[in-house]
């Protein structure tokens, strides 16, 4: 990849960590309890108050929930009766290849359903050619492992012939895994691939693969949202899941807008 693509990844990673709600509300905290013992200890206070305040609301009150929902509703499923697909593409970002590593046997550490979906569909569509797409996200690679090291080990553990499978190990995010299973799989006119990810992850994965000329077919899986009124309204418990889901969800709109402006999405907000 491009030396863009290096220092994209790279400032992605970094810039995010701070820009993360809550570890931007932390932050003040910390510094407003410092500023306790100097003379702008009033500031301190407001400090410490409002980043108190700020996590309570990202915790507890339904603002990942908020943030979800027109996520996850963007792209609506397959009928049940559609074609057959050529092939289907799984998006990492759910195996763990280090706690694979260690432990001897392939872990899902997040989104479990773009794995679970991916098999179903390997079964359903017996003649589907099966595509994970991810490298190692790690900002310092020092384990030498990549996360379709163990996606492949759990495929063959679940019963997937591994003639069918086709792995794509260098990627470390969206926009790579589009460009570089592009390159890779060479698909061709008038086929069909299927393209899974989480649902909230869809609307961005689907513009980058759009952008890189590649019209796949959504297939939205792993919902973290019910789609009812009441969870709009219904405090998020506990508030650790509260704060996960913000931050996931933040950072999935602030990507959106990176990713447009950067070129590497056809709209803001990508739709089918």
């Amino acid at each position: 990849m491009s030396l863009a693509n290096h220092l994209f990844f790279y400032l992605s990673k970094l810039l995010w960590w701070f820009a993360a709600p809550s570890n931007l509300l932390t932050s003040l905290i910390v510094l407003g309890a410092l500023l306790l013992f100097t003379r702008w200890a009033r500031g301190g206070r407001r400090l410490v108050v409002l980043g108190a305040l700020g996590l309570l609301i990202c915790g507890i009150a339904p603002l990942g929930t908020w943030l979800a929902r027109p996520l996850e509703d963007r792209f609506p499923q397959p009928p049940a009766d559609m074609a057959a697909p050529t092939g289907i593409i799984v998006l990492g970002g759910s195996m763990d290849q280090l706690t694979s590593a260690a432990r001897g046997q392939p872990t899902i550490g997040a989104a479990p359903g773009r794995m679970t979906e991916a098999v179903a569909l390997a079964r359903r569509f017996p003649d589907a050619r099966i595509v994970f797409t991810g490298g190692s996200a790690e900002v310092f690679r020092t384990s030498g492992l990549d996360e379709a090291g163990a996606a492949l080990a759990l495929f063959r553990q679940l019963g997937l012939a591994p003639e069918r499978l086709t792995l794509e190990r260098e990627s470390r995010n969206t926009y790579e895994n589009a460009v570089l299973t592009k390159a890779l799989v060479k698909p061709q006119p008038g086929e069909r691939w299927l393209l899974v990810t989480s649902a909230w992850h869809m609307p961005r994965s689907f513009g980058i693969f759009r952008q890189a000329g590649w019209p796949v077919i959504a297939y939205p899986t792993d919902f973290e949202t019910r789609g009812t009124d009441r969870e709009l309204t219904r405090p998020t418990l506990p508030m650790s899941r509260g704060l996960d889901l913000t931050d996931r969800m933040a950072r999935e709109w602030v990507g959106l807008l990176a990713y447009r402006v950067g070129g590497r999405t056809d709209a803001l907000f990508p739709a089918p």
